[in-house]
C-alpha cells in the first residue's frame, strides 16, 4: 500500500543511480579519450602508484531487530522487525599500491544511503502498518588491499566511521479490509530520536582492476567492479530498542592514474631479456590414431578413507552385463575430466571394472590386493579388503581368487627413507591399493611383477590438436627480470588479443585459439614485461600463424610405457615389449615421434633432464630393433617435455594424473 511519497523517493533513487552510473560511463568515454593521444607517444611510462577517482553503487540493505518507539511524540500501535532496502553510495576514492606489490590502502568517503522499508505489520484493529526511513550518511572508510597474487585481483577491509545526516521516517496505517468505508489515518511524518550521530563498523571487499588504457601510456584509466560486505556489527542506528543494519554493497570505482616515464638510466639497468615467437608449420592432417593405453596397476585411496573414491567408476550388478572394455567411454566417471587427458582418464578409471570383466573371462586367473597405508597395515587391509567386497559383489568373483594383505608402504614406494621434500604428493601417491598378479591374461605382455601394468586397453579416435602444433613464446631471462610479463598479439587488421600475465620464461597457446576461424594470419606479438620496480619494458616479434586443421586422414598409433617416480631405469623391463610388441608395427619410411613426460614432483631442471634420458633410452631401443627387423627409412624425433605442465598429457593435481605422467609416449606416424 505504497503511497505517492514512497514512490517518489524510489523514483528520485533510480534517478540519482542512473544518473551515477551514466556520469561513471561518461567519464571513462572522456579519461579514455585524454589517453589516446598520450598513446600515440613513443615514451614508455610505468604503471601508477596512486589512483584518484570516484566510486559509485548500491547498498543492499537488510534490517533485523526490533523498533517501535520511533520519537518521544509518536509509538505506532505495532513493533516493526525486518525490512529491506536499496540506497545510493557515492564516493571520492583514493587508491595506493606500488606495481606488481600485494599490499596498500585504499580511502573513500562520500555518500551512504541505509534506507529501506520495514516489512508489513497488523496493528490491534487488523489494520496493515507500513514504516519506511531515508536513513544515511556521510562514511569515510580507510581499507587495507591486498593481491595476493600482485594482480588485478584484490581483497579489502577495514573500519567505516558514519556520520548521520538523514534520519526520516514515514508511518503508514491503512483501513481495516473488513470496514471499507473507514477514513486512513494521516501518514506520519518525522525524524526517529535517539539516532546515534556516530556509527563505527567495519567492511570487508573484494575487486578486479579492468584496465581501460594501455600499459605503458603516462595516463592510465582503471575501472574496477566491487562488492563489499558490510556485517550488522556496530550498525546499530539508535541507542534505544535493537533495530540494526546488514548491507551487501556492488559497484564500480573509475580511477585514473598517472605513470612515471621510463628514463634512459633506468632501462640500463634492467637486465636483458630476449623475445622469440616459435610457430610451427601446421601442415594440414589428420592423425588417426589407435593408441595402446597402458592400465597402471594402482588403485589410490583419499586421506583418511578406506571406501574407493567417488573418481573411479563404480556399477551395480545390472550393468555388468554391458560392460566392454573397449567401450568404456559408455561409464564414464561422475566427476568430469577435462582437457588431453579426458579419453586415457576414462580408461583408467574403469580400472576396477576392467580387472572385475577380465577375471570374469579368465576364471583361472588370481590377483593379491595390497593395501599401503601411511597409518598402518590394518588400514592398507582395509583398503584392499574395499577392492576385494567390489570384485566379489558386482562381478560374482569368487573370494578364494582374491588375496589381501596391508603394508605401510608399497613395495616401490615414492616416498624414501629420510625424505624430507614434497612429503604430502609422495604420501598421496603411495596410498593406494596395488593389483598383483601372475596371469598372463591380466597382465601387460612380458610383464611380472609388483609394479606390472596390467593389460594395455586399445583406444580408436580422431586425436585433437598436438602440444607440438602449439604456438611458443620464449622470455629468455623472465624470471629474473620480470615479476610478470603479458603479450598483446595484433593481426593484419588491428585487431588486439591479450594474453596473461605469465611469470615463466616459456608459454604455448593453441594456433586455433589465436586465429580463431581464420586458417592463417601474420600477427605482431609485443611482449610487455615488468620489472621489479615496477619499470615497463617492451619487445616486438612477428609470427605467421597456421591452424591445425584435419583433411586427410593418415592412420597412427600411439604406445604408453610408465614408470615409478624418480625412475629412468624402467626401459629394461620394457625391453622386450618394445622390441617384439611395437617395433614390428613400424612401417618403413614412418616418422616416430618419442616425448619423454614426469610428474612435478622436484626440481624442474632435474625433471627435464629425467624425461630426456627416458625418451632416448625409448630411442635407442627402437631404433636398434628396426634395423635387426630390416625396416628402411625410418626416423625419430626425440624430446623431453620434463615437467612442463602446458605440454603435459596430463594434470598433476591427483596422483593417478602425476601417475601417468611418469611416461614416454610414441607415436608411429606413417608417411606417403
Amino acid at each position: 500500500m505504497k503511497n505517492k511519497t514512497n514512490l517518489n523517493r524510489e523514483s528520485r533513487f533510480a534517478g540519482a543511480l542512473k544518473q551515477t552510473l551514466k556520469g561513471l560511463v561518461v567519464g571513462a568515454l572522456i579519461l579514455t579519450g585524454i589517453d589516446a593521444p598520450l598513446q600515440a607517444q613513443e615514451a614508455e611510462y610505468s604503471r601508477p602508484s596512486w589512483y584518484f577517482g570516484v566510486a559509485g553503487g548500491a547498498n543492499f540493505n537488510f534490517f533485523d531487530g526490533s523498533t517501535q518507539k520511533l520519537n518521544d511524540a509518536f509509538t505506532p500501535p505495532t513493533t516493526f522487525h525486518k525490512g529491506t532496502g536499496i540506497g545510493l553510495f557515492l564516493a571520492p576514492s583514493i587508491e595506493f599500491h606500488k606495481p606488481n606489490t600485494r599490499f596498500g590502502f585504499i580511502v573513500q568517503a562520500g555518500l551512504d544511503s541505509r534506507k529501506g522499508d520495514f516489512d508489513q505489520q497488523l496493528t490491534d484493529c487488523n489494520c496493515p502498518a507500513d514504516l519506511s526511513t531515508d536513513l544515511s550518511y556521510i562514511t569515510v572508510e580507510p581499507s587495507l588491499r591486498f593481491a595476493p597474487t600482485k594482480g588485478n585481483f584484490y581483497l579489502y577491509a577495514g573500519p567505516r566511521f558514519a556520520f548521520n545526516q538523514d534520519k526520516a521516517f514515514v508511518y503508514q496505517q491503512a483501513i481495516n479490509p473488513l470496514y471499507p468505508n473507514s477514513v486512513a489515518p494521516a501518514d506520519v511524518e518525522g525524524d526517529f530520536s535517539h539516532v546515534e550521530k556516530t556509527i563505527i563498523s567495519g567492511q570487508i571487499g573484494m575487486g578486479y582492476d579492468m584496465q581501460l588504457s594501455k600499459a605503458t601510456s603516462k595516463t592510465q584509466l582503471v575501472l574496477s567492479p566491487f562488492v563489499a560486505f558490510h556485517p550488522y556489527f556496530g550498525q546499530d542506528p539508535r541507542s534505544i530498542e535493537t533495530w540494526n543494519v546488514t548491507t551487501v554493497r556492488a559497484g564500480a570505482v573509475l580511477k585514473i592514474g598517472s605513470g612515471h616515464k621510463i628514463s634512459q638510466e633506468v632501462k640500463a639497468v634492467i637486465p636483458v631479456v630476449g623475445f622469440s615467437v616459435v610457430s610451427p608449420l601446421n601442415v594440414p592432417g589428420e592423425l588417426r590414431v589407435t593408441e595402446t593405453f597402458p592400465l597402471r596397476n594402482y588403485i589410490y585411496f583419499d586421506e583418511k578413507s578406506t571406501d574407493i573414491s567417488k573418481r573411479y567408476v563404480l556399477l551395480n550388478k545390472d550393468q555388468v552385463k554391458d560392460f566392454k572394455e573397449d567401450q568404456v567411454e559408455v561409464f564414464a566417471p561422475s566427476t568430469a575430466v577435462a582437457g588431453r587427458s579426458q579419453r586415457e582418464m576414462t580408461v583408467y578409471y574403469n580400472i576396477l571394472n576392467i580387472l572385475g570383466d577380465r577375471m570374469g573371462k579368465n576364471p583361472n586367473a588370481t590377483i593379491v590386493l595390497v593395501g599401503s597405508s601411511e597409518n598402518g597395515q590394518a588400514e592398507g587391509k582395509l583398503m584392499a579388503e574395499s577392492v576385494k567386497k567390489y570384485l566379489v559383489d558386482v562381478f560374482a568373483i569368487n573370494a578364494n581368487r582374491i588375496a589381501i594383505e596391508g603394508r605401510n608402504k608399497p613395495k616401490i614406494a615414492a616416498e624414501k627413507v629420510g625424505g624430507t621434500k614434497e612429503l604430502v604428493l609422495l604420501r598421496e601417491g603411495d596410498r593406494r591399493v596395488s593389483v598383483e598378479s601372475s596371469s598372463p591374461a591380466l597382465l601387460m605382455e612380458f610383464q611380472t611383477g609388483p609394479d606390472a601394468p596390467l593389460k594395455p586397453v586399445q583406444i580408436n579416435a580422431v586425436q585433437v590438436a598436438p602440444v607440438t602444433s602449439y604456438v611458443t613464446f620464449k622470455v629468455d631471462g623472465a624470471d629474473e627480470a620480470f615479476s610478470s610479463w603479458q603479450m598483446e598479439i595484433t593481426d593484419e587488421n588491428g585487431v588486439v588479443q591479450n594474453y596473461g600475465p605469465y611469470i615463466q620464461e616459456e608459454v604455448s597457446i593453441s594456433g586455433n585459439t589465436i586465429l580463431g576461424t581464420k586458417p592463417e594470419g601474420d600477427y605482431k606479438v609485443k611482449m610487455i614485461g615488468t620489472n621489479k620496480t615496477g619499470e615497463i619494458v617492451t619487445k616486438e616479434s612477428t609470427a605467421h600463424i597456421v591452424a591445425w586443421t584435419p583433411s586427410k586422414v593418415v592412420e597412427g598409433m600411439r604406445f604408453s610405457i610408465l614408470y615409478e617416480f624418480d625412475d629412468a631405469n624402467a626401459i629394461a623391463m620394457y625391453d622386450k615389449y618394445l622390441s617384439e610388441v611395437v617395433a614390428p608395427k613400424i612401417p618403413a619410411n614412418a616418422k616416430v615421434i618419442i616425448h619423454g613426460h614426469t610428474d612435478v614432483i622436484g626440481e624442474e631442471a632435474y625433471n627435464q633432464t629425467l624425461s630426456e634420458k627416458r625418451a632416448n633410452d625409448v630411442k635407442t631401443t627402437l631404433q636398434n630393433s628396426v634395423a635387426n627387423l630390416g625396416t628402411a627409412g625410418v626416423t625419430f624425433e626425440v624430446t623431453g617435455m620434463g615437467e612442463n605442465e602446458s605440454a603435459a598429457p596430463f594434470g598433476n593435481k591427483l596422483p593417478e594424473e602425476r601417475s601417468y605422467n611418469r611416461t614416454v609416449i610414441i607415436d608411429v606416424v606413417p608417411q606417403k
